[in-house]
């Protein structure tokens, strides 16, 4: 199929999405007519980022395609508020693209507390980016702190032994107090020191993105109405609790990745967790994190025209679209499968994955289709990443689907991209359930 005057390579066709086009086959096709070069960097608290480009140059769609996705990648990967380029057209381009109204201006603006900009300059900084390392060895008497939507988790961890864990319902989605979320984390986070000496360090994972330990947007704190009352909430609690002791806030992709790696041994590891959305995190080769956002959810796959339209964003293709319980509803509706809709959408992943235990071929075909497409979008990731090793990880991995999952995407890559080096590894059940509180404790440096 032809996009934009440029016919990417064939692959495999999902067995539910014919019509997907691997953004890495799509790019691979046009970069082959690419020789004009552009360079850019993105700007943000986690340092420079340089990228050296080549475009075609002609102005044309596909120019405007492949840049406009290019940065989108950029900002969702790896946050920041200034994109510089060195040439003028593209530019002047990319301004309209990312400028004031748009969604991403919106977004961006509003995470980093500065206007986005888009900058023509002919002098781009070197890449200087900084990489945050984690006492994985957990020396001295830490508490690690995981705010998950339906419970909280807190383990007390002392020399590198976790001494004490535990796992409390509570429901900060609905409560529009910030004194309830306060509580609540104080409660934890002293439950934890009765089983400790000393504390001499808090970590702290938590959904949303993380700027500096800040929290600028999150769904645990959705129901308050002024976001500026929380975005320090973790800090002060810990503060108030403890005094002025190491105490870093780190996104829950990232230390879910974290907890991976320290449980399977591994490194230079990405994490993805298919679950309400897709969340990433990723795990350097010294097992250190980069402060990157990671929001893999919205990083365009799929470069069909046509592709599913994410609402949220407005756009085409997202990861999202594929990687999620919304992507197995969305798939689920194609495959002609019937459940009752009108429950909530964990319920309803629920209904389809029971479908797929019972042997439901065209159920089983929705978690084929996703791990194919995943397949043929590992070579992008790696790519981003340079990563060894990816971790799976949410509830629609789980179960006969999740199985299914798995093997038709390592089918793919050892089809299509046997020369990939890349090995898929699963949580075991501990880091399924407290390994992130655990890992949070790991977070913070005492050297």
């Amino acid at each position: 199929m032809a996009l934009y005057g440029i016919t990417p390579a064939p692959c495999s066709a999902p067995a539910l999405a014919p019509d997907f086009v691997p953004a890495e086959a799509w790019d691979r096709a046009y970069l082959a007519g690419a020789d004009k070069p552009v360079t850019l960097a993105l700007l943000g608290r986690h340092g420079a980022e340089r990228l050296s480009l080549r475009i075609r140059g002609d102005g044309g769609e596909a120019d405007a395609h492949f840049l406009r996705r290019t940065v989108k990648t950029l900002l969702w990967q790896k946050g920041g508020d200034t994109l510089l380029c060195d040439d003028a057209a593209a530019a002047s381009l990319l301004g309209r693209q990312f400028g004031p109204g748009t969604f991403d201006y919106t977004f961006f603006t509003g995470v980093y507390e500065n206007p986005f900009t888009v900058l023509y300059t002919k002098i781009i900084p070197e890449s200087a980016t900084r990489e945050i390392p984690c006492d994985t060895h957990g020396d001295g008497c830490r508490i690690g702190f995981d705010a998950g939507g339906t419970d909280r988790k807190a383990a007390a961890v002392q020399d590198g032994r976790t001494v004490y864990t535990e796992e409390v319902l509570w429901e900060p989605k609905t409560q529009a107090d910030p004194a309830y979320h306060y509580r609540e984390v104080r409660r934890a986070l002293l439950s934890a020191a009765k089983h400790l000496p000393r504390v001499d360090a808090v970590g702290i994972s938590t959904a949303g993105v993380c700027v500096g330990g800040r929290v600028m947007r999150s769904s645990i704190f959705s129901a308050v109405p002024d976001p500026a009352e929380t975005r320090d909430l973790y800090l002060r609690v810990v503060r108030d609790l403890f005094g002025p002791i190491p105490c870093r806030v780190e996104n829950d992709g990232d230390v879910s990745a974290l907890s991976g790696a320290m449980t399977l041994g591994r490194s230079s590891l990405l994490g993805i967790a298919m679950g309400t959305s897709q969340a990433g995190g990723f795990v350097t080769e010294r097992r250190g994190l980069t402060g990157w956002l990671n929001e893999l959810a919205f990083l365009p796959v799929d470069d069909n025209p046509a592709a599913p339209l994410d609402p949220w964003s407005g756009d085409r293709g997202c990861g999202v679209s594929y990687f999620s319980q919304d992507g197995v509803i969305r798939l689920a509706r194609l495959a002609g499968l019937s459940w009752d809709e009108t429950q909530p959408l964990g319920q309803q992943l629920k209904a389809i994955q029971a479908m797929a235990e019972a042997g439901d071929k065209n159920a089983l075909a929705v978690f084929v289709t996703i791990g194919q497409c995943l397949g043929h979008t590992l070579p992008l990731y790696h790519r981003l990443y340079g990563c060894r090793h990816v971790l799976l990880q949410g509830r629609v991995v789980s179960g006969v689907g999740g199985e299914a999952l798995l093997q038709s995407c390592r089918r793919v890559l050892a089809e299509e991209y046997p020369r990939l080096p890349l090995s898929l590894v699963l949580p075991d059940e501990a880091a399924r359930r407290t390994g992130q509180a655990v890992a949070a404790a790991a977070l913070p440096s005492l050297h």
